[in-house]
């Protein structure tokens, strides 16, 4: 969920069936959330994890299962997804180990200092150029110096494959469960809510928001996922 977008897109009802209405794609983010942890495996036993945009806590809940002394800030500007994501925490035993703020991450305190923040399908919401350098920026200056940035957005390869991987893209919304009346409503939002940009335009984005030069590391279809270093 976006720490940018319109909370209001992601109501009580929304948030309620949020996990339901994606389950049917989970190997992909189970895949994600794989490579996020061998990533940051080398982090210290009892790292600080800021997670923005959380939604409903999975990224949470994956690293905590794997690295039981870890710590997370989980922000959302969403109240309903975010009680969502505390249920979750609370259920999975491991809420004793998070911070929740309901907040936009450039009003989450500056004093603390992360090693590692994760922004996953978050700054795709964010459809101009200079507010999402300073969404980045805003997640710079909460990681120590070297930290880690996890991003994934959806984007586009500069390579003329992007047609084509959009048609996969609308067989796997349908195989979520969409409708023909929800694909259309999707691909009408690109462009106009959502902001797909090309792999090499969101790495310039990163660089220029002061982190070292990204590493893509993974793609399914239209997701594209890098991690970066903060300068």
């Amino acid at each position: 969920m976006s720490s940018t977008a319109n909370p209001n897109h992601f109501d009580a009802k929304n948030a309620a069936s949020y996990d339901t209405r994606w389950a049917p794609l989970a190997p992909l983010r189970d895949s994600l959330h794989l490579q996020i942890g061998l990533i940051l495996r080398p982090l210290p036993a009892e790292a600080r994890i800021l997670c923005v945009g959380v939604g409903t806590g999975a990224e949470i809940i994956a690293l905590a299962r794997r690295f039981p002394d870890w710590r997370f800030l989980a922000s959302d500007p969403s109240a309903p997804m975010l009680d969502i994501c505390r249920q979750r925490l609370a259920a999975e035993g491991i809420a004793d180990r998070c911070e929740f703020h309901q907040a936009y991450v450039q009003e989450l305190p500056t004093g603390a200092a992360f090693d590692a923040a994760t922004a996953l399908l978050v700054s795709h919401f964010i459809t101009q150029r200079e507010p999402r350098i300073e969404f980045f920026r805003g997640i710079a200056a909460r990681l120590r110096p070297q930290g880690l940035l996890i991003s994934a957005d959806l984007s586009r390869s500069a390579t003329g494959q992007h047609e084509r991987l959009l048609l996969v893209w609308q067989e796997m919304m349908r195989h979520a469960g969409a409708s023909e009346e929800q694909v259309a409503a999707m691909l009408e939002s690109y462009g106009r809510s959502v902001s797909i940009l090309t792999t090499a335009e969101i790495e310039d984005l990163l660089t220029a928001a002061g982190f070292g030069p990204p590493v893509q590391f993974a793609q399914s279809l239209l997701i594209h996922a890098w991690f970066a270093q903060r300068t």
